[in-house]
């Protein structure tokens, strides 16, 4: 008789998905092994197996949570007066426990194969194309040139995703404070264009 799924099946898969990502995020994903993700997850190397066929496998899951949860929380953000600041807001508190998960995304998504990195890359498009639409709603303007479309959102998410590298809780400014900052700047900015 085959065994059942555990009730806690999903609690030790996530637990097991942020430990892994906190051990591959400070090690490497290159140098980092399952065993030291089992030790660092304070699981046995077997359990890990039990949910993950291989180190691919759980760097994909890794990612595809966190690329289908931050797709979740921008989908959330509802249209309407503010829009800009609220989808910038959304997005770096979203991130906000999530660094490791977020050093993985640029630092190791390239080393999957095509067949596990499309579905990633579609997550990542989708999350482009939702910045693209707020900052259309900031500027109307942008439409005629997406070109210019196209590198201001790019520059937005790269004032949002380095975020983590520089920032020290309770030093400087806080999260929220940068991202009225950043759409400060951003508004700002696209009135000149």
């Amino acid at each position: 008789m085959a065994r059942g799924i555990a009730r806690d099946h999903a609690e030790k898969r996530a637990a097991i998905r942020k430990g892994a990502a906190a051990y591959f995020a400070a090690h490497g994903y290159d140098r980092a092994s399952m065993t030291g993700a089992a030790k660092h997850c304070g699981v046995s190397k077997a359990l890990i197996y039990h949910y993950y066929d291989s180190k691919e496998d759980l760097l994909f899951d890794i990612l595809q949570a966190h690329l289908s949860a931050l797709m979740a929380t921008v989908e959330k953000v509802g249209q309407g007066p503010d829009y800009l600041r609220r989808m910038i807001r959304a997005i770096l508190m979203a991130y906000r426990a999530a660094d490791a998960e977020h050093k993985l995304q640029a630092d190791a998504l390239g080393t999957l194969p095509a067949d596990k990195r499309a579905p990633l890359l579609a997550l990542q498009r989708r999350l482009v194309k939702a910045m693209d639409k707020a900052l259309l709603q900031a500027s109307p303007a942008l439409q005629e040139t997406p070109e210019q479309l196209r590198a201001l959102t790019m520059a937005v998410y790269g004032m949002l995703n380095w975020f983590y590298m520089w920032h020290r809780p309770g030093k400087g400014v806080s999260r929220e404070e940068y991202a009225d900052l950043v759409t400060d700047l951003v508004l700002g900015g696209v009135k000149g264009l």
